[in-house]
């Protein structure tokens, strides 16, 4: 095979060094080209990003702001919008350099390329340095000052307690509807939202309808307005009413509109609150959907709430064959519901002793010897017109809402869950520090009271798998320490001495003996009341928010 040898390559000095290089139209070296030639002119090599301490957010060219993670793609496209010049060169590639967290500077290196003469391309690397500047967003400026709201949605429910206002701050936590809030304030009957545009209010409002029965009504205020542009700055005002029927309520419906829902009995009961309110009357199992609108064309009030229910126990029940969903009517003989404080002396004898016959929805849930909360109509006596029109013969002596559980109450057992509520604003007026989130806060209202309704509201999580549905429910803190030291109590109970932990004292035997003891009967109050909802652990979340690297340590020492 015969050799064919390479075409020679022809090369020339650089007119600047003298060093032979490849013939090209500036007849320079790739070096000399570089003096010669900058393609970064124009480019700073130095800028600034405005970043907010309190929402943690960057300023996105040339008013959004952006919540982005350190040195994410996000944010590098942030500082390549800051940087003016880009678009007369070509960007090949472009990445951080690491910095220290608490510097306040970030360190970007770029590559850039750029035709400088005929036929000729030229890359060059270079590193340009962000200062952050410490600021505030525009929506933190308003949070922080006064009375700068565009927008406010009052909320109100006239009855005596706040569990529907619970049930709805939980609600709005979990959908993560409370985001453009500026800030919430608790004023009597109900709370007050404040927003600063009017789009965020008028979706408020369409998310409690989808709630809760409400109605609503806007109206606005001119501030101020400008004759020569023709704009008007204005002040909006929603109003929202959530109907006055809670669940487990006691309901006289109106006899004209009894006969309009499907003729049902005006004597009902409240066994479900959505954006409609669900009606049953016990005695047939008879139900009936009652939307915002038919409510509010002629509303009605509750004649009893769960604070009159009167604890009955259950002598005898017997289903009677027809069945709704989780509801079976059934015949049922009670005895109790006498308050010794209410009755006269001549009377409690004969009370005492009384048997109460009725018909109740509850069929599939009771048993004899369990105990009921119902209400006594017969030792009643209600303001209403529409409970006066209802004939004697269709008023039972007592109507049966819930199965309760006395003794597993009377344990005051530690929850193994807990709820997270919205922040409160620092320096608000009338605030109360022991309050249960938005709920509590104004000073003139009773924090007993308080404390009675936040109760109230866990135990009807605790027995109603629906409304728990409803809410999130997060892991308590400490029920990792609570299950180590049930553990070792009883470890101690079968070794009779046992150190209390890695830096813990020696305990006695007779104190060990005596927490094995109040196991023991914990566990005997169990096994009378086996069907108590205990919350599954499988219903939890991980309450991510307060996991620190304090707590994992505990968790490798443990």
């Amino acid at each position: 095979m015969e050799f064919v040898p390479a075409p020679a390559v022809h090369r020339v000095l650089c007119a600047d060094c003298g060093t032979p290089i490849v013939p090209n139209s500036a007849n320079l070296c790739v070096a000399c080209l570089r003096n010669t030639v900058d393609i970064t002119e124009g480019i700073p090599k130095q800028s600034s990003v405005s970043f907010c301490r309190n929402c943690e957010r960057f300023l996105s060219p040339p008013q959004a702001w952006t919540l982005v993670q350190p040195e994410s793609q996000e944010l590098l496209a942030i500082c390549l919008k800051k940087l003016k010049g880009l678009n007369k060169v070509r960007l090949t590639d472009a990445h951080f350099i690491w910095t220290e967290p608490h510097s306040k500077r970030l360190r970007v290196s770029l590559t850039i390329q750029k035709e400088v003469l005929t036929n000729t391309v030229l890359e060059q690397v270079f590193e340009v340095e962000y200062l952050v500047q410490h600021g505030q967003c525009p929506d933190c400026a308003r949070l922080a000052a006064k009375n700068t709201w565009k927008a406010l949605v009052q909320v109100r429910q006239k009855v005596s307690h706040k569990r529907t206002f619970l049930f709805l701050e939980q609600l709005i936590l979990k959908h993560s509807a409370q985001k453009e809030t500026i800030s919430v304030k608790e004023v009597r009957d109900g709370l007050d939202f404040f927003y600063s545009q009017r789009s965020h209010a008028i979706k408020m409002v369409e998310f409690l309808a989808g709630g809760v029965p409400t109605r609503s009504k806007g109206s606005e205020q001119l501030l101020s307005t400008d004759t020569h542009s023709g704009t008007a700055n204005y002040k909006f005002t929603y109003s929202v009413e959530i109907a006055p029927i809670c669940k487990d309520d006691l309901v006289c419906i109106p006899p004209k509109q009894a006969k309009q829902l499907s003729n049902i009995s005006p004597l009902t009961i409240c066994t479900r609150v959505g954006n409609s309110l669900q009606l049953t009357d016990p005695a047939t199992l008879q139900s009936v959907e009652v939307t915002a609108a038919v409510y509010w064309r002629a509303p009605f009030a509750s004649l009893a709430n769960v604070t009159d229910l009167v604890e009955f126990t259950v002598l005898d029940i017997e289903p009677s064959g027809p069945t709704r969903g989780k509801w079976v009517l059934a015949d049922a003989q009670t005895h109790g519901g006498d308050d010794e404080d209410m009755l006269m002396d001549y009377e409690g004898s004969a009370y005492a002793n009384q048997i109460f016959h009725t018909r109740t929805h509850l069929g599939a849930i009771l048993q004899p010897g369990d105990a009921v909360m119902g209400y006594h109509l017969t030792n009643a006596n209600y303001n209403s017109d529409d409970f006066a029109a209802v004939s004697a013969d269709r008023v039972p002596d007592i109507v049966l809402v819930k199965k309760a559980y006395p003794n597993r109450r009377k344990k005051n057992r530690t929850r193994e869950w807990k709820l997270r509520s919205m922040a409160k604003e620092e320096g608000e007026e009338g605030e109360t520090g022991a309050g249960r989130g938005v709920v509590g806060r104004m000073g003139g209202r009773d924090q007993k009271k308080v404390e009675e309704d936040y109760e109230l509201f866990l135990r009807e999580l605790e027995e109603d798998p629906e409304l728990r549905g409803a809410v999130n429910l997060y892991k308590a803190k400490d029920v990792r320490m609570r299950d180590a030291a049930a553990a070792a109590a009883q470890d101690g109970a079968r070794a009779g001495k046992k150190k209390g932990g890695q830096y813990g004292m020696e305990v006695d035997d007779s104190a060990q003996r005596s927490q094995a003891e109040g196991h023991a009967e914990e566990t005997e109050g169990e096994e009378d009341e086996g069907d108590f909802p205990d919350v599954k652990l499988n219903e939890l979340l991980e309450d991510f928010d307060e996991m620190t690297l304090g707590d994992d340590a505990e968790q490798q020492q443990s």
